[in-house]
Formats: C-alpha cells, structure tokens, sequence
C-alpha cells in the first residue's frame, strides 16, 4: 500500500519535485507551493501560505509535512519551532523543516565537524553557521559559497561547481560534507561524491527525506543516495 508525505516549496523552486520523485513506487510525494515576501532572495515563505498550503496537505491525508526551504530557519532563533507548529496545527500531522534534518541527519551520522559548498550568499553562510553551532552543536570548520544570485539560478546550476568547492576546501579533520539548497539538484551525485572523498556527504533534500521517512517508521534502505540513507540511522 502506498505512503503519502508532503512537501512544502517556495514558488521559485524546480528542483525537489524531481528529487523526490525518484523513490520506489509505494513512496508518494505530493508538493505545495509558497510565495515569499519581497527582498533578499533567501527570505522565508509568507507563513499564511505555509499554513494553507499544509492544510491542504493534511486533506490529502499525507503522513508528515516538510517545508523544504532551508535558508528560512536561518532568519530567526524561533523560525523552526513556529512553523513546525504553524504546519502541524494547520495539517494535523507531524512536521519538520530541512534545515532542522540537516542538522539532525549529521548528528545521527555521528559527525561534528563539516564542511559547507551551497548557493547561499557569504551572508546566509554565517547565519547557516550559528544555526548549526547553537542547534545542533556543529562546527562548520570551512565553506564556499557559489555565488547564486536567486533561487532560479540555483536550479540551473551543474552540481560539479559543488564537488570542485569541496576539492578544495576538504581536509582531514572534516567529518562530513553538507551542501545546504533544497533547489540545488545534488541527490544523484551524492553516492560518487562520497567515493571521491571518503566522508559522508549531507544535502538538503536527502537529509530531509531521511527525516520523513523516520517520522513515517520506515528504515529500509534507499540506495544510491548516500550513506544517510544507505544505512537509514536514528536520529
């Protein structure tokens, strides 16, 4: 029998229909999209939005909700807390952001120490820092950024940019390797990825389908998509 998740986008986003769609058949996605107030290009979706758009998940009787836009949660302490429960109380089914799987993803991994390469601006870098050291306990000891310009140009860009970045800044005391963008098409490179640098490698939309899964009670594994969810751990 199918299971049913949901995933909340903004509207700007080509990439995680795609992404999670490439799932065995008994797993089913189904996605809504959300506007985003005017100015920086990494603002947060309106939460009026966040809050209808998950109702209507809920309607469909999905399992679990995740808002899959991970630069949201960088913009305020309480940001993951509030729209978990905006989602939830709108849906009537668990929820979780991206940013706080990333998090989460590379703490059941067991690793302390990472690395950043995303699209995100040298600005939303340094938030995305305090997030992980003051959340999650996590270092990012090195990181670069690609230089998008909006959330159009992540969508477009070749995922090679990330593995060179991590080429470059990779060292031995790294312990994984995160690439943060949940419009940024990485989820088929992560397994060569992982073979070229010998670490594990966390990205947006991965770890935010490990997270669904494990809020969902499923552990078995997804192949050719990394170790996170090669070996599904708790977390």
């Amino acid at each position: 029998m199918p299971r049913h998740f949901g995933i909340l986008v903004p509207s700007t986003n080509t990439t995680c229909e795609m992404e999670f769609c490439r799932l065995p058949p008994e797993l089913q996605v189904h996605t809504a999209r959300l506007g985003k107030a005017k100015g920086s290009p990494f603002s947060p979706s309106l939460d009026t939005d966040v809050a209808y758009q998950a109702q209507l998940l809920g309607e469909a009787r999905v399992e679990v909700i995740a808002l899959a836009q991970t630069s949201a949660s960088l913009f305020a302490d309480d940001y993951d807390e509030v729209t978990i429960r905006r989602m939830t109380d709108a849906s009537g089914v668990p929820s979780l952001t991206s940013a706080e799987a990333v998090g989460r993803a590379l703490g059941a991994l067991g690793t302390r120490k990472v690395a950043f390469a995303t699209p995100y601006s040298d600005e939303v870098i340094e938030r995305a820092k305090r997030y992980y050291a003051r959340k999650f306990a996590i270092e990012v000891v090195a990181s670069e950024s690609l230089g998008a310009t909006n959330s159009y140009a992540i969508g477009k860009m070749d995922a090679g940019v990330a593995q060179a970045a991590f080429s470059r800044i990779d060292r031995a005391d790294i312990e994984a390797l995160v690439v943060p963008g949940g419009n940024f098409p990485t989820m088929d490179r992560i397994a060569g990825w992982e073979r070229q640098f010998g670490k594990p490698v966390v990205t947006t939309n991965q770890a935010t389908l490990w997270a669904v899964l494990r809020a969902m009670r499923i552990d078995t594994p997804l192949s050719g998509k990394g170790r996170l969810l090669e070996t599904m751990p708790q977390g």
